[in-house]
């Protein structure tokens, strides 16, 4: 796979992919971050991101991830010391899932979000930005954009500005980060700063086909069991042949494929033996033409989901 197809693939959006091909053109290393708000279990809706920027380090590109602690605090996920307790476990989660400490820059955002530079870049921001501006920006990462507090408004013009003081050419993020991310493109310039080019990761589903929730607890999180990934799996919506918003099919096609270059289905050899596939596309078809029972495909996905998590289990 070449330099821009690794860049690529997974990917719900590139603002703007020809700016990604001058900057592959003009720059050795070039450099990408995502930012990580600590409030809770990492699950494999983080993980796209992850995934992402380990593409992006096998691209040539030097990676930031920011423990993002006052943004947490800021939104409401608990006190400053409880937040940095989950950012250290979520580092040592991320560097489980394949992002080296050594090849990985790890910043925390109390590290630099509370220096006057900083601070005057926020308020600068704030100045060219309306409330209602703020507020959109924030509807879709925000557990109370029905009442929202002031600290919540300042969240996205602080995103905006982590972009800038990290230097990165670079922001990968979920598709539900673009309206912070378009703020950066727009804002940054005003204040001096080159508009960063912009990654946007698709939002899963949860594993019974709804929206991801924890209340619903209907995603795979870094700390289930092998046990708990099983019976996960074993309920997840997955009908026969129906490759349309699967959940199944997208643990395969977003965690499992871009980690293994090979996969094989185990079968009893009364049910036709071992099913071998080199790629997502062969995955499909065979599910879709239903070559491949759903519950073998079940039965595959708790294989490999289980040995990616391994080794986080192992760090915890």
């Amino acid at each position: 796979m070449d330099r821009l197809a690794l860049i690529k693939r997974n990917t719900e959006e590139i603002v703007t992919q020809e700016e990604l091909e001058r900057l592959l053109e003009t720059k050795e290393s070039p450099t990408a971050y995502v930012g990580y708000e600590p409030s809770g279990k990492i699950h494999m809706g983080h993980v796209l991101t992850v995934n992402k920027l380990i593409d992006l380090q096998n691209a040539g590109f030097e990676v930031t991830v920011l423990l993002a602690d006052v943004h947490a605090y800021l939104n409401e996920k608990g006190t400053m010391e409880e937040v940095r307790k989950v950012a250290d476990f979520n580092k040592e989660c991320f560097i489980a899932l394949g992002l080296e400490e050594g090849k990985t820059n790890f910043v925390y955002g109390s590290d630099y979000q509370l220096e006057p530079d900083y601070m005057l870049s926020v308020l600068k921001l704030a100045r060219s930005t309306t409330l209602n501006r703020a507020k959109r920006s924030m509807d879709e990462v925000s557990r109370s954009a029905d009442k929202p507090m002031v600290s919540q408004m300042v969240y996205p013009l602080m995103q905006a500005v982590d972009i800038a003081m990290l230097g990165v050419d670079v922001a990968v993020g979920g598709i539900d980060q673009r309206k912070i991310h378009m703020l950066a493109r727009e804002g940054l310039p005003g204040l001096g700063y080159k508009a960063p080019i912009c990654i946007h990761t698709p939002i899963l589903l949860g594993l019974d086909g709804k929206k991801m929730s924890s209340s619903a607890n209907n995603f795979i999180s870094m700390d289930d069991s092998g046990k708990a990934v099983k019976k996960k799996i074993n309920k997840a919506f997955c009908p026969e042949g129906d490759i349309v918003d699967n959940p199944v099919l997208a643990l395969f096609k977003y965690h499992i494929m871009p980690r293994f270059e090979e996969i094989t289905i185990h079968r009893p050899e009364k049910y036709g033996g071992d099913l071998h596939y080199a790629g997502y596309e062969e995955l499909e078809a065979a599910f879709a033409s239903k070559e491949l029972h759903p519950m073998d495909l079940k039965a595959g996905a708790t294989e490999y989901m289980n040995r990616i998590l391994e080794p986080v289990r192992e760090k915890m």
